[in-house]
């Protein structure tokens, strides 16, 4: 009896000891734009297992890529006295939503994190207990229009189906109004460009001389595979090979759009993989495990990585910080870049599965 006694004592002191959990309605509440887009989709995966690991519970909430229901569910966090808020904001470049947000966290002394897209400095400094984590989104796009001239200077002849000398293309926007949408179009064609004529070629040409903007958005903002999927599909019935204008090239600024374009081209005959087939150089950004894998059958070119397990460790480990009331960046990984006090930067790199 004194031994099984001691056991029991032994157990409950094992357990006092032990840091407690949180309760399960959530210490954390994380608001995504929208649980579809597959990049954020990867990115929810890998905070969820690191919050997870940091002991810390949370409740993640889907706005379905509308801002007034996200600001509806923040604002009912902090009524409930969440300890932290982790924000994917869905409208960027609105200031006037971002201080709203900032407000409701600092008048209740909420710690609050944005992430992914992206915020504007003064807002985000406007609060000493905020911080963003993300990229330097200009960056997606010089790396990827680098890829892409690269790629373009070494396949010149092979990429240019009609011989006319000069390279079609068409360009996929995520969102019109989207800060890094905007980024990837321009900056992805100007370096691309750049490596061309440094090559003696001439600059790319949008396929459709009378679309001005020279790029085709998803309507939705959704950055879907959907929207380029018909988009691809209605342009191959009037610019193909046939006629002498086939779409040389597909720039797409995700790896979703990326996908839907490749499923519309197969259906045309081409990026089969299989040895024969006319293939379509493809090229997106976010290094999603489909693009992966359509990258390695030769049914894709290339993208550039944005690193969702790093988004989630820098992430889960300010969370950590600033429910314990260690410094912020405290045991942060040494890879990530840190400007000044108010962003966390995670780097890019290019995939081309090689």
């Amino acid at each position: 009896m004194k031994k099984l006694l001691a056991l029991v004592m032994a157990v409950m002191m094992i357990a006092c000891a032990m840091p407690a959990m949180a309760e399960s309605t959530g210490d954390a509440y994380v608001f995504w734009y929208t649980f579809s887009d597959v990049y954020l989709s990867s990115v929810r995966e890998a905070l969820d297992s690191a919050l997870e690991t940091a002991g810390i519970t949370y409740v993640d909430q889907d706005a379905n890529a509308t801002q007034t229901t996200q600001t509806d569910q923040i604002s009912s966090a902090v009524a409930s006295g969440a300890s932290i808020l982790i924000v994917n904001q869905c409208e960027t470049g609105a200031d006037g939503i971002t201080q709203n947000i900032v407000d409701m966290a600092s008048a209740a002394g909420i710690p609050l994190i944005f992430f992914n897209r992206s915020v504007s400095q003064e807002i985000v400094e406007s609060y000493d207990n905020c911080v963003f984590v993300g990229t330097n989104y200009e960056e997606a796009g010089i790396m990827q229009g680098q890829m892409i001239g690269e790629y373009l200077v070494e396949n010149y002849d092979a990429v240019d189906l009609n011989g006319d000398g000069v390279i079609s293309y068409v360009m996929f926007k995520g969102d019109e109004s989207n800060q890094e949408a905007i980024a990837r179009t321009e900056y992805s064609v100007q370096y691309a460009n750049e490596a061309l004529v440094a090559a003696g070629h001439p600059e790319l040409s949008f396929y459709d001389a009378s679309n001005e903007a020279g790029y085709l958005v998803d309507q939705n903002g959704t950055w879907s595979n959907t929207a380029s999927f018909e988009y691809m599909t209605t342009i191959m019935a009037q610019y193909n090979e046939a006629n002498g204008n086939m779409v040389e090239l597909v720039i797409a600024n995700n790896d979703d759009m990326a996908y839907g374009a490749v499923m519309a081209l197969q259906n045309g005959g081409y990026n089969l993989g299989d040895g024969e087939s006319t293939t379509i150089p493809v090229f997106g950004v976010d290094a999603t495990d489909t693009a992966k894998e359509l990258i390695a059958a030769g049914q894709m070119t290339g993208t550039i990585a944005q690193d969702a397990e790093g988004m989630a460790d820098a992430i889960s480990t300010i969370a950590s910080n600033m429910l314990s009331g260690a410094e912020m960046f405290e045991n942060l990984n040494e890879a990530y870049v840190l400007e000044g006090d108010w962003k966390v930067a995670i780097p890019y790199s290019v995939y081309t599965g090689e």
